[in-house]
């Protein structure tokens, strides 16, 4: 096997080696259930699918884990803030209990939408309290962990080389820090357990060792992905956002309780940019669901199509020409499949090439090259269409099951194509170009096929 993905904590493209042959472990980063996901959210989600997609086509069995968050993400980084379950549910009339469910189903229905396959286990923070607590009281035990006012917080002083996977410098964030400390000995320190405030009753609290209150961020990932795929795994995943915080914390927890990282591989998805080059985030109140794509007629694959169109670790601009673009190639690239005869074996020497490319990091954009490239060679057709059904179990675009619009085609119509079809087995070529122009002036095109003329709509 020569896959190479790049790993961040090394800064380096690396050989993938699993630690046990032939399987692999894999932890994704979910979301915090509170609103819907937007679009660059997805992306991220659409990586993950594709590095999985990839692992697999490789002939490795891949576990994949993706925690559910609906609980102990405040709205600051610095854990200060408002739980934003408790926020969303504010907002919306709902229990934190109901909306968790109902944002969670929600993320769920689009990633079905986008191909996205669902993971092995769906892994929710409030279904782990008592390990996220037992986490705690090892890294408190080991002496990492302090107690104030308001919460249990990790000694980040304790760990010499915290901050190495974002190469943050910790020691002059403690010389030259303006941010309000509160109790907290340094501003990368960062919560364990927040207590509930007295006189305040959160509608998601729970009993520990330190006081009642609740988990911070951090802590769900490291407890469950320990729960389910061990102390160390292969790979672990998320967002670029989540390198300097959340990612960071993880393996300082994991350093703290085991001596090393929860990972040997952390990959993460760089972000889609909205015009002007701003990322896209709830934060601001003005992001695109993938429901919002739908309703301008746009199918969410040709989505899924653009984010191809981009290396996963470089930003991706969104523009709605650019969707626009995607889905009509989407749409090329389907008919020019369903073009093809069925029946063939896919070609080892095309299959070694595409997956050359994607094993060189997951380089989606040259592997959607090759199937263009496929399409025009001179290849046997029953090949070139198990080729691409070969490529596409990476890529993910669902060829095989798309199925045309049904369109109703005048009897007008159909009978200036079957004069064209005529008129080109008499070689009178002058006169199907004018058929053609007749059947074009009635709003239709016309898609020459091995199984005969194809009659199309025009864009309005």
């Amino acid at each position: 096997m020569d896959l190479k993905l790049y790993d961040t904590h090394a800064r380096t493209l690396r050989p993938f080696q699993p630690l046990e042959p032939g399987k692999v472990g894999l932890y994704a980063c979910g979301p915090t259930v509170y609103d819907y996901a937007h679009i660059g959210n997805l992306r991220t989600y659409l990586f993950g699918d594709t590095l999985r997609r990839v692992l697999e086509l490789n002939g490795l069995a891949v576990h994949h884990v993706v925690n559910i968050t609906d609980v102990g993400h405040l709205t600051s980084d610095g854990d200060t803030g408002e739980d934003k379950m408790e926020k969303g549910a504010r907002r919306t009339g709902r229990s934190a209990w109901e909306i968790a469910a109902y944002y969670t189903a929600a993320f769920r229905a689009d990633l079905a939408r986008l191909g996205i396959r669902e993971p092995a286990l769906w892994a929710r923070a409030t279904d782990h309290i008592p390990e996220q607590i037992a986490f705690i009281d090892e890294i408190a035990r080991r002496g990492y962990a302090y107690t104030t006012a308001d919460g249990v917080y990790f000694d980040t002083g304790k760990l010499e080389d915290y901050g190495h996977l974002a190469r943050l410098n910790s020691a002059g964030q403690r010389a030259g820090h303006r941010v309000e400390l509160g109790e907290k000995r340094a501003p990368t320190d960062f919560a364990l357990w927040k207590f509930s405030r007295t006189g305040e009753r959160r509608q998601m609290e729970w009993d520990s060792p330190w006081g009642r209150g609740f988990p911070g961020w951090h802590i769900e990932c490291s407890a469950m992905s320990r729960k389910y795929l061990g102390a160390l795994f292969d790979i672990h995943i998320g967002g670029e956002d989540h390198i300097p915080v959340h990612h960071t914390n993880e393996i300082a927890q994991h350093q703290a309780c085991h001596g090393h990282g929860p990972a040997r591989y952390w990959l993460h998805g760089a972000f889609l940019q909205l015009d002007g080059g701003d990322k896209m985030s709830k934060s601001s109140g003005d992001f695109l669901r993938l429901a919002t794509l739908e309703e301008r007629g746009v199918d969410p694959l040709a989505y899924r199509y653009l984010a191809l169109t981009a290396h996963y670790r470089s930003p991706l601009a969104f523009s709605w020409p650019a969707l626009q673009a995607a889905q009509t190639a989407l749409n090329r690239l389907r008919q020019a499949y369903h073009a093809l005869p069925a029946g063939g074996a896919a070609d080892p020497a095309w299959r070694a090439g595409m997956l050359g490319e994607l094993n060189e990091d997951l380089n989606t954009p040259r592997a959607l090259a090759l199937a263009w490239e496929l399409i025009k060679s001179p290849l046997e057709g029953s090949a070139k269409r198990a080729t691409l059904d070969w490529l596409d179990g990476a890529l993910g675009l669902g060829l095989e099951n798309w199925r045309p619009a049904e369109v109703e085609v005048p009897e007008a119509v159909r009978e200036l194509i079957a004069a064209r079809q005529q008129a080109r087995a008499d070689e009178r070529w002058k006169d199907a170009d004018a058929l053609r122009a007749a059947i074009a002036q009635a709003g239709f095109a016309v898609r020459d096929t091995a199984e005969g003329p194809v009659a199309e709509p025009l864009p309005a």
